[in-house]
């Protein structure tokens, strides 16, 4: 079994499809176990049968997570195995409202109103947050984007201790909240304004040999690969487990895209990167 993963978040976030995300590229997913009982059958399931990628578990989507037990069990797992990890799906409030007021199901942490129980749940997870591997904002993306980022995240090709993702963004749309590492390309020429390019993308050929062209480009890319080159080896040493890296232009749909498929070239990145605004 190469890896244990605890997905948690505020309610809301996204844990229905994480879990399927994950199942599809053949993890063991164990649903809404009592919080108590995960070490041990986590224990259980990793010394038995060794086809599956990884064995999940899916906590709190009923609500009920209590920092306190949620700690221990974090302890006690990560003792019995060594690659486990932690997942935590966030979301802005009024995103978490807008999701309740859609589908009409009531939040588990029950108070006055819907966003008094969204603060109150926010403030009892804050501990867990801050010590989990990975957080991953679902704010700014549908559910098949988020199954692409799952799937990009967890696809395991290189078997290496850090894994490391590309997004590509635009300003227009803001700022990823869940990345570790910005880079700005809007100094490059933009294509939007080519007519014939307009209508393509940064995965179009015609797009990326347009970007790329450009001497400032090269430049560009590299002294990103220079940096990252010892960076990456430096945050793995320091044990961090995921290193998301950004890639931001205008709209997200032309430079950003071309750059960053590039960059994941060069430095031998062998999963897809995950374009948030490609389609906008």
């Amino acid at each position: 079994m190469s890896e244990v993963l605890l997905v948690t978040g505020m309610s809301g976030a996204g844990r229905s499809t994480v879990s399927a995300a994950l199942e599809d590229l053949g993890w063991f997913v164990i649903d809404n176990m009592p919080i108590e009982l995960i070490a041990r059958v986590g224990d259980l399931v990793t010394a038995g049968s060794r086809e599956y990628a990884g064995v999940a578990f899916i906590v709190g989507r009923s609500g009920g997570v209590r920092p306190d037990a949620w700690l221990a069990v974090e302890r006690e797992l990560r003792e019995l195995h060594e690659n486990a990890k932690i997942l935590f799906l966030d979301a802005p409030d009024d995103v978490l409202i807008h999701r309740f007021e859609g589908n009409r199901r009531r939040h588990p942490f029950e108070a006055a109103t819907l966003a008094e129980s969204i603060a109150g749940e926010r403030e009892l997870l804050r501990p867990i947050r801050l010590g989990s591997d990975l957080v991953i904002d679902t704010g700014s993306i549908n559910a098949n984007q988020l199954r692409s980022r799952i799937v990009e995240t967890f696809t395991d090709v290189s078997g290496s201790s850090l894994r490391v993702s590309l997004v590509s963004f635009g300003y227009s749309n803001g700022i990823p909240r869940d990345v570790d590492l910005v880079f700005d390309c809007r100094f490059l020429p933009n294509p939007y304004w080519i007519e014939e390019l307009r209508p393509q993308s940064g995965l179009d050929q015609p797009v990326a040999a347009y970007v790329l062209a450009e001497q400032a480009a090269q430049h560009f890319l590299t002294d990103v690969v220079a940096m990252l080159e010892w960076q990456i080896p430096e945050f793995a040493k320091e044990g961090k487990s995921y290193l998301s890296i950004a890639i931001g232009c205008t709209g997200g749909r032309h430079r950003s895209v071309a750059v960053a498929e590039e960059l994941r070239r060069r430095l031998g990145i062998d999963h897809a990167v995950f374009h948030r605004d490609i389609a906008r």
